[in-house]
C-alpha cells in the first residue's frame, strides 16, 4: 500500500513541483480520510509522517481502561502496557494502525486529496506569483477565444485579455505571440485570473522602459503617458542628467528604439515631448508639430486658450480633433484651441463693447482683454483696485471707470421701461 501511495507522492512531485511538505500533508489527510471511511468516522485518528521510516503511520487513539466496555474506544490495562509501560486507567494513548489492509481504495482516495491540495496549492502560487507582477509585461502566446476575449497561456497559467483590452485593429490568430500589461489579478471560485492589457497607457510605458536603458536606469523619466491605442500617443520625458537629452534617448540611433514599440504596437504613432513644469511652455510641446502663436491662461479654471494662425489650426486640432484631445490628457489642462483670424474678430467685438465706456480708450480696452475682462458687466463687477492693477492707472480712475460702467448697465436695464410707458 504505502508504495504504492510512495509512487503517487514521487510522480505527483514530479509533475507538479509542489512542496514536499504540501504533499506529505495532503497524504496524511488522505490517510485519515480512508481510515474513517473504512472504520468509521466516530473513531479519533491521526496520520503523522514517520521521517525514520519515510512512511505515514496511522494511530488510534483509546482511552485506557481497567474494564473495557467499547473496544472501539477504549484499550484495557495489559495492552496499553505492551505500548506504554507507564500508561494509567483514563490515559489517551494511540494505537498505530495496519496502513497494509486500505489497499487500492486508499490508494486512490490519497490520490484524490493529494490532487485537490495541489489545485488550491497552484491556484494560490499563481495568485501570489502574478499579483506581484502587476503593472509588469508578460508574453505568452494566444490559446483560444471566448466572446472575444483572448485567452493567453503564460507558461502553465492562462491570462485574459478583455475585448476592451484589445488594440482596435489587432488581429489575433491561434499560437500568435502576444505581450502584455498586467493590469490585475483577481481571485474567483475557478481559481486567478490574470488580466492583461494592450491599451493601457502603462503598457507603453513599459515598452519604453524595455527599449530605453537610460528609462530603466532612473536617467530618464518618464511624466505622463497619454494614448489612443493603435492611432495616437504622446509621452512626457525630462532627463536627471544635463548630459542626456531625453527626447534623443528615447528615439534612438535613426529612430531604432521608436521604431521598435511601434512595430510592437502595429504602426501607433507616438510623440516624444518634452517635460517641463511651466505649464504654458508644456502645453506648448504637448501640441507640437503645430506652432502657437499665443497662449491666455486660465489659473482659476485651469484652461488655456490657444490661438494659432489659420494655417496651424487643423494641425493644432489634429485629425478628429485627437492632437489637442492627448495634449489634454498628457498635461491635464483644458485646452481651447482658437485661430487667429476668429481670435481678433471676437477680440475687436470685446473691444468695441468696452469702448462704450466714458474714459476708456483703446490702449486700455486692450489691456482688460489681456486680463479676459471682455465686457462691460466684468469691469462694473470688478473692484477698483483690481481694475487700477490690469489697466495700471490711479485708484480713483479705475472708480470712474467702474461707475461709467454701472451707469451704461444701469441705463440697459431702464431702457425698456421707458419704451413700455410709451
Amino acid at each position: 500500500m504505502l508504495s504504492e501511495l510512495d509512487k503517487v507522492l514521487e510522480e505527483i512531485r514530479k509533475d507538479k513541483g509542489i512542496d514536499r511538505d504540501v504533499l506529505i500533508h495532503a497524504l496524511e489527510t488522505a490517510l485519515v480520510k480512508a481510515a474513517h471511511n473504512k472504520y468509521g468516522h466516530g473513531l479519533d485518528i491521526e496520520a503523522h509522517y514517520n521521517e525514520d521510516l519515510g512512511e505515514i503511520e496511522l494511530f488510534q487513539f483509546k482511552t485506557v481502561a481497567e474494564e473495557v466496555q467499547n473496544i472501539t474506544k477504549e484499550i484495557g490495562m495489559a495492552e496499553a502496557a505492551q505500548i506504554d509501560p507507564e500508561a494509567q486507567a483514563g490515559d489517551e494513548i494511540g494505537v498505530k494502525m495496519d496502513t497494509s489492509q486500505f489497499g487500492r481504495i486508499a490508494a486512490q482516495t490519497a490520490k484524490q486529496v493529494i490532487m485537490q491540495n495541489i489545485r488550491e496549492a497552484e491556484r494560490e502560487t499563481v495568485y501570489s506569483d502574478y499579483k506581484d507582477k502587476k503593472a509588469d509585461l508578460v508574453t505568452g502566446f494566444v490559446q483560444r477565444f471566448e466572446k472575444g476575449n483572448v485567452v493567453v497561456m503564460l507558461g502553465k497559467h492562462e491570462a485574459i485579455m478583455p475585448t476592451q483590452e484589445q488594440v482596435p485593429g489587432e488581429i489575433y490568430a491561434l499560437r500568435d505571440r502576444v505581450r502584455g500589461y498586467v493590469l490585475d489579478v483577481k481571485k474567483n471560485a475557478k481559481g486567478p485570473q490574470v488580466i492583461i492589457s494592450r491599451t493601457h497607457p502603462g503598457f507603453l510605458l513599459k515598452l519604453f522602459e524595455l527599449e530605453v536603458p537610460e528609462i530603466a536606469e532612473g536617467i530618464v523619466k518618464v511624466h505622463c503617458v497619454a494614448r489612443e491605442p493603435g492611432n495616437r500617443a504622446k509621452i512626457a520625458v525630462q532627463s536627471l542628467d544635463s548630459k542626456i537629452d531625453p527626447v534623443g534617448a528615447c528615439v534612438g540611433n535613426r529612430g531604432s528604439r521608436v521604431q521598435n514599440i511601434i512595430h510592437e504596437l502595429h504602426g501607433e504613432k507616438i510623440d516624444i515631448i518634452p517635460w517641463s513644469d511651466d505649464p504654458v511652455s508644456f502645453v506648448r510641446s504637448a501640441l507640437q508639430p503645430a506652432e502657437i502663436s499665443e497662449i491666455l491662461i486660465d489659473e482659476q479654471a485651469h484652461s488655456m486658450e490657444i490661438i494659432v494662425d489659420d494655417s496651424q489650426l487643423s494641425l493644432a486640432i489634429g485629425k478628429k480633433g485627437q492632437n489637442v484631445r492627448l495634449a489634454a490628457k498628457l498635461t491635464n489642462w483644458r485646452i481651447d484651441i482658437r485661430s487667429k483670424s476668429k481670435a481678433d474678430k471676437i477680440s475687436k467685438k470685446y473691444r468695441e463693447d468696452l469702448l462704450g465706456i466714458t474714459g476708456l480708450d483703446a490702449a486700455l480696452a486692450d489691456k482688460l482683454i489681456d486680463a479676459d475682462c471682455t465686457s462691460i458687466d466684468a469691469v462694473a463687477g470688478a473692484s477698483a483696485e483690481d481694475l487700477a492693477g490690469m489697466l495700471g492707472v490711479e485708484s480713483e480712475k479705475a472708480q470712474e471707470l467702474k461707475s461709467q460702467a454701472q451707469a451704461l448697465l444701469d441705463g440697459a436695464g431702464e431702457q425698456p421701461a421707458e419704451t413700455t410707458g410709451e
